[in-house]
């Protein structure tokens, strides 16, 4: 479905097939632009290997940090390929509490990069490399241009198009409008979302699939 098909099945669901519109098309259509982000987030339905503008980061000896691409959201696998090998080296994502457990004084040490520290936007490399290279990176992503045009179709399989609606209506009934706003109808919509492609996992969660995390077991007294 493109985006004009999409807001036609958007209007069907709501009752809003008369002119004017309750909510004009330049209000529903950024609605789909998010629901496919967050259908993307919650179903990690993009995974980007190939793109080198996202996958690949040019090393600089010296240097241990650099900025992630801003669609890139989890790694899954890094890479790094010193500059004129024809090999690359496996790189791990590991926690900054786990690093200091398991090799004190990383950061004060230089080489090839074994492992890597995932932030929010940035990662940075351990130990910090002495030789120029490229990390390659494999992971999921937001897509990558918004809904705009008509022809325009989301960046998910088609498979998925009918189940964005969901969120359209959810943010359509929760707008603060007296004669739109339906809290039943929203959450009504916003759970069938859910239930297709998931509940979206909070920043601790989404900060635990980024490296091993040191397991511990806790005990509780009454």
């Amino acid at each position: 479905m493109n985006l004009e098909q999409l807001i036609q099945q958007f209007r069907v669901d709501a009752d809003d097939l008369v002119q004017p519109y309750l909510w004009p098309d330049d209000w529903v259509a950024p609605w789909f632009t998010e629901a496919v982000s967050e259908a993307a987030v919650r179903g990690r339905l993009i995974y980007e290997a190939a793109d080198p503008a996202i996958c690949e980061i040019a090393v600089t000896a010296g240097v241990a940090t650099y900025p992630l691409h801003k669609s890139l959201y989890e790694l899954a696998h890094l890479r790094f390929k010193p500059t004129g090998s024809t090999q690359s080296e496996p790189v791990h994502l590991k926690a900054r509490e786990e690093l200091d457990r398991i090799r004190p004084g990383w950061r004060d040490e230089a080489g090839t990069p074994r492992y890597a520290v995932q932030d929010d936007t940035r990662i940075t490399l351990v130990p910090r490399p002495e030789l120029a290279g490229t990390l390659h990176i494999e992971g999921y992503r937001l897509p990558l241009k918004a809904l705009e045009n008509d022809t325009d179709k989301p960046e998910i399989h088609e498979a998925h198009h009918r189940h964005l609606v969901h969120w359209a209506l959810h943010r359509a009934f929760t707008k603060p409008d007296s004669e739109t706003i339906d809290p039943t109808r929203a959450a009504t919509a916003e759970a069938a979302f859910t239930r297709y492609f998931g509940p979206r996992p909070d920043a601790d969660l989404r900060r635990s699939t980024r490296h091993d995390e040191v397991q511990t077991n806790k005990a509780f007294w009454v």
